[in-house]
């Protein structure tokens, strides 16, 4: 299997790996074409959404900024045209500006999951994810019992977003300094940080009155998805994507031989610290619309999906990206039209995806990177 290692020393600094990154669009045959169209259309939505939560955020704006009043006629025209799509589709869905910032807000996780799930995978640390979700979790009771004893009107997501971010460092640093075997620090971490956020959570409803859709963080629900919510996966989306295509190179070298990588004299443990924070930053936003429990699925499952019928690691970060966006757009979809936890459904479709792709290639495993 081809890894598209070319140059893999990261010579040249940040701008040769943007140029490099970037020469992926290359297509020679029918079936990168078409994998090529899947990923500028799968871009393009990616905007789209980012614009919309933009536009919500600017239409508020104050009178001195003058762009309020613009922001807001174009904000409405958003909305008028999701009127029609209503009134063609039969739905009662689009005219309504908190299910777009709950489509947008899966549509950017869509993304940036799979992106960062392909280098786990094949780092072998799909855990890492359900870790950092149940460390996020701790987060969010931390972040319920700050907001009750200070009455600070922030958002919550921030504080699960640094509790999360320290956790993945923690983590790290437990790992680099233990001598058990490997997964032992993602159980205890995985398990411990679960604990923290029960107790924590039980123990703040004696002395508080602040209500909160635990259920929905477990379980993930577009009820939970913020206006600040959104802008912040907004923002960690563009940051996430923007570190993958500068540092490419770095991270496909620590992925496939973290020994040589060392040899090579590359700050290994920075780029390790790199990747496990911009999980923990991803996990974060996807905790709204998939919840604590099926979080990690996002991170795996596309990519197992595409290492399936995939003959690069180029080609399965494609194919990973659109089978999770895919996955998100249909259990979106399956979730609203029958009501149900978006989570769940999202999930599921993945699956069928993943069960699909195993007949469609008629292999009998994956093709290993390693």
């Amino acid at each position: 299997m081809s890894l598209d290692t070319k140059n893999v020393d990261g010579a040249g600094g940040p701008v040769a790996n943007l140029t490099a990154w970037l020469g992926w669009f290359r297509p020679q045959h029918r079936r990168e074409w078409v994998e090529l169209g899947g990923i500028v259309l799968t871009a393009l939505l990616g905007v789209a959404m980012i614009g919309y939560i933009l536009l919500d955020w600017l239409r508020f704006a104050p009178e001195w900024a003058v762009i309020g009043p613009y922001a807001d006629l174009l904000f409405s025209q958003f909305i008028v045209a999701g009127m029609w799509m209503d009134h063609y589709l039969g739905t009662n869905v689009f005219s309504h500006p908190f299910m777009w910032r709950a489509i947008a807000t899966g549509v950017l996780i869509g993304i940036v999951a799979p992106l960062v799930g392909t280098y786990l995978v094949h780092r072998q640390m799909a855990l890492i994810g359900e870790t950092l979700a149940h460390t996020a979790f701790a987060g969010v009771a931390v972040g319920l019992l700050f907001i009750a004893l200070t009455g600070w009107t922030g958002s919550l997501l921030f504080v699960a977003l640094i509790v999360s971010a320290l956790g993945a460092i923690g983590l790290q640093w437990l790992t680099d300094r233990t001598n058990t075997y490997g997964d032992v620090p993602i159980a205890i971490v995985l398990s411990g940080s679960f604990a923290v956020g029960t107790l924590l959570i039980s123990w703040g409803r004696d002395f508080t009155s602040l209500a909160i859709d635990i259920e929905g963080f477990l379980f993930g629900s577009l009820a939970i998805v913020t206006a600040e919510g959104a802008r912040l996966v907004a923002a960690l989306s563009v940051v996430v994507v923007i570190l993958v295509a500068l540092n490419y190179k770095q991270l496909l070298f620590i992925t496939f031989d973290e020994q040589a990588a060392r040899v090579a004299r590359l700050d290994v443990d920075r780029y390790n610290t790199l990747l496990i924070v911009m999980t923990a930053v991803v996990v974060v936003g996807a905790m709204q619309i998939l919840g604590v429990i099926l979080v990690a699925a996002m991170l795996v499952v596309p990519v197992a999906t595409a290492s399936q019928v995939a003959e690069s690691f180029r080609e399965t970060l494609f194919l990973s990206i659109l089978f999770g966006q895919l996955s998100v757009l249909g259990g979106l979809a399956f979730a609203i039209s029958a009501s149900l936890p978006p989570g769940g459904s999202i999930v599921v479709v993945a699956i069928g995806f993943y069960l699909l792709s195993i007949v469609a290639s008629g292999r009998s495993t994956a093709i290993s990177m390693h």
